[in-house]
């Protein structure tokens, strides 16, 4: 652990009514002596002047936080100050001047998770807090960052000590008085917790949606209407819309919210066999679109017979649009008749994206796996586990079960941590 002191501005950067500059560190007291005088009341709040070789700074709100008492778990300071850029860029080389550093990415985080002030888990929660744009976002952060993760990686760790436990009993104590099914409970209850831990990896695909975002890509064939649904549901243009078919020859995003779900809608090229070479590259990047997207909207013109390419892609994370229904109409069965000009259909239709997207991001009350971090430690265990039910002998059970204790103890840093902080932390705005 670095014996830097550190700080950093953890309020906006910008001019503001007031700035919060943070210091961690074993010198925070004497760089708080330096700058206010004698040292407040611990967490309390008192206004001081600051001034550095015998000039003033200003005058601040000035709070103590002796360690371990407080974020870090070391000793810190937080100095809220007036706002301008001037004010806080003296401060910070008053504190430069006397030994201080900037803090990087993360430290202020990073040091409250070495002195156990918190988990991994909990230090990925407060980093999705800080980022979250949409209400289920935070929500979603929030369970995670107040332990709701980590409460259930306990509660695993917990079941597979107690079958270790009895494991080893089996090996130590084999002419001992012990339940004679017992070696054959312990593989029962493992193969139980095997299926937990695998349907907590299948909802781990939503949770991550929800974290990242959803990906909905806009696909038809040229001139169906693709782009003018894409500003309607924008709500600005932001794509071209031309009568002239194949306007669109690359991908063209927006970012909306969709039920509480943050959401990258698509306007792809149209599909078609393509007359030149930037528009095959356009259908190319268009199916390339198709494949990743969570959700796809097939888009069919209501005056126009539907097309083959177009109905390929259809399955159970698809919905249907009949576009231009002012002309007549959907042919096809089962689309939702929408039209761009006379805004018919465009209420249901963004009623059933949030529906959707609602489903496809899970929207669960239990903190669950939200990065590809946690989805590995859980599938290790998964492994471990799985062979655990095929080992021939008793030891081989117990270090299989010994594999998967170790894996899940890399969800929320307990051990191996080493090789996922700089990746955890590096994530943090600097400040946090």
């Amino acid at each position: 652990m670095s014996p830097d002191t550190v700080f950093a501005l953890a309020s906006g950067a910008g001019r503001a009514a007031v700035a919060v500059l943070r210091i961690s560190g074993p010198r925070s007291a004497a760089l708080l002596e330096a700058l206010a005088g004698r040292l407040p009341a611990p967490r309390m709040t008192t206004l001081r002047r600051l001034r550095h070789r015998g000039e003033a700074l200003d005058r601040a709100l000035v709070l103590w936080f002796p360690g371990p008492g407080s974020f870090t778990g070391e000793d810190s300071v937080e100095l809220h100050l007036h706002g301008g850029p001037a004010v806080v860029a003296a401060v910070s080389e008053a504190l430069a001047d006397l030994g201080a550093r900037p803090a990087e990415p993360g430290e202020f985080t990073r040091r409250a998770f070495l002195h156990g002030k918190l988990d991994l888990t909990a230090a990925e929660g407060i980093a999705d807090l800080v980022s979250a744009e949409t209400e289920a976002q935070r929500r979603q952060a929030l369970r995670q960052a107040e332990g709701g993760l980590a409460t259930r990686e306990a509660a695993w760790t917990g079941q597979l000590l107690r079958l270790l436990a009895r494991q080893e009993a089996f090996i130590e104590f084999e002419d001992e008085d012990l339940p004679h099914d017992l070696d054959i409970r312990v593989t029962t209850e493992a193969a139980a917790l095997r299926r937990e831990l695998e349907a907590s990896l299948a909802e781990s695909a939503r949770e991550e949606r929800l974290r990242e975002g959803l990906s909905i890509a806009i696909l038809g064939a040229p001139n169906a209407g693709k782009s003018s649904l894409l500003n309607a549901l924008a709500g600005h243009e932001a794509a071209i819309v031309s009568a002239r078919a194949g306007t669109t020859r690359d991908v063209v995003e927006v970012r909306l919210v969709l039920g509480g779900v943050p959401v990258t809608l698509a306007d792809t090229a149209g599909l078609r066999e393509a007359s030149d070479e930037i528009e095959a590259e356009g259908v190319h990047r268009a199916l390339a679109r198709a494949e990743r997207a969570a959700l796809r909207l097939l888009v069919f013109a209501a005056d126009t017979a539907p097309d083959a390419a177009t109905l390929s892609l259809r399955d159970e994370d698809a919905l249907l649009v009949g576009s231009k229904s002012d002309l007549g109409p959907p042919v096809l069965a089962g689309a939702l008749p929408v039209s761009t000009t006379t805004g018919e259909g465009l209420p249901l239709l963004r009623a059933a994206l949030e529906r959707e997207a609602a489903r496809l991001a899970g929207m669960n009350e239990a903190a669950g796996l939200t990065r590809p971090r946690h989805r590995a430690a859980i599938g290790e265990a998964v492994s471990w586990l799985a062979h655990l039910e095929t080992a021939p002998l008793p030891e081989l059970r117990a270090e299989a079960l010994r594999a998967a204790l170790r894996a899940l103890s890399r969800l929320t840093g307990r051990v191996d941590v080493e090789a996922v902080l700089d990746q955890v932390f590096g994530e943090f705005c600097i400040g946090k």
